[in-house]
């Protein structure tokens, strides 16, 4: 007699995020980025914050028991966390994360491994509005571009500093796009830039006629949408997601408060010298 284990209840979160993803109706794609955000709850699910940057790719999550989610202080680390990941990613970004536990939380509910749902009343909207953030000034700009970082990232960083553009919209070009020439995003004129700006996207773009501008460090996932890869390198569009973790990365020495800087500190407008995160958030990707 064959014993099936798929109604037992499994004592580790990890094992339920497996069980969950293997008849979740997910494409290949989607199912990698929902392991990736459950994987990341692991760390404020035990009162923990995941490492920062690259650090937190590859690490080993804690272990977590899976009933630890129906423990009356989960709900409040959860919130503490979000509230901290609001901080440091944009908003769809948080939302999308949320989604992935809650979509996960609702399956284990209704197969009573769980009885409590601790992403109930968590809301990224609702979480306090982050402080106006100053833009960067001109002598930290100076500072930053002096910095020992990669061709992409010193262009990319440029490139905000010098259009006003947002980071989604920076993101998303592609190389037919740029008119180093011109100094300008073809066909319309919305995103200007100066000259070192341009000669630094030329460079990038050396031998580049096609796909996206700002390109990963890895060939690109099976599956990605073919606009999202460069024909000639085999690689992605860089995500808004990494571009903010590298940004931090690299200014984290340079901030006073030892947190990092916020890729829409780099648009030097508003009205009073500052940009709302908020806002800004809202046009990144």
């Amino acid at each position: 007699m064959t014993l099936s284990f798929a109604g037992i209840a499994p004592v580790e979160y990890a094992v339920a995020v497996d069980r969950y993803l293997a008849e979740a109706d997910l494409s290949v794609a989607s199912r990698r980025v929902y392991r990736i955000s459950l994987a990341g709850w692991a760390w404020p699910l035990v009162g923990k914050l995941p490492p920062p940057g690259r650090g937190r790719r590859g690490a080993t999550p804690p272990i977590v028991p899976l009933a630890l989610l129906d423990d009356s202080a989960t709900e409040p680390r959860l919130a503490d966390a979000v509230a901290h990941r609001m901080q440091h990613a944009e908003a769809r970004t948080v939302h999308r994360e949320l989604s992935a536990l809650r979509s996960a939380v609702g399956w284990w509910q209704r197969r009573q491994w769980i009885s409590a749902n601790p992403t109930a009343a968590l809301d990224p909207a609702a979480v306090a509005r982050p402080a106006l953030l100053r833009p960067i000034t001109e002598a930290q700009l100076a500072t930053l571009f002096m910095a020992p970082a990669g061709l992409r990232e010193q262009a990319f960083w440029h490139l905000l500093a010098d259009s006003g553009a947002g980071a989604e919209m920076a993101l998303a070009l592609d190389a037919d796009a740029v008119d180093v020439v011109g100094r300008r995003a073809r066909p319309t004129s919305s995103i200007r830039w100066g000259p070192q700006t341009s000669e630094l996207l030329g460079w990038l773009l050396a031998g580049r006629h096609h796909g996206p501008v700002f390109l990963t460090d890895r060939r690109a996932a099976a599956g990605t949408h073919q606009a999202d890869v460069c024909p000639l390198t085999g690689r992605a569009r860089l995500s808004y997601r990494r571009a903010a973790e590298i940004f931090i990365e690299h200014t984290r020495r340079l901030d006073p408060s030892g947190r990092g800087w916020m890729l829409h500190q780099l648009r030097r407008s508003g009205a009073d010298g500052q940009i709302p995160e908020s806002a800004a958030i809202s046009n990144a990707v």
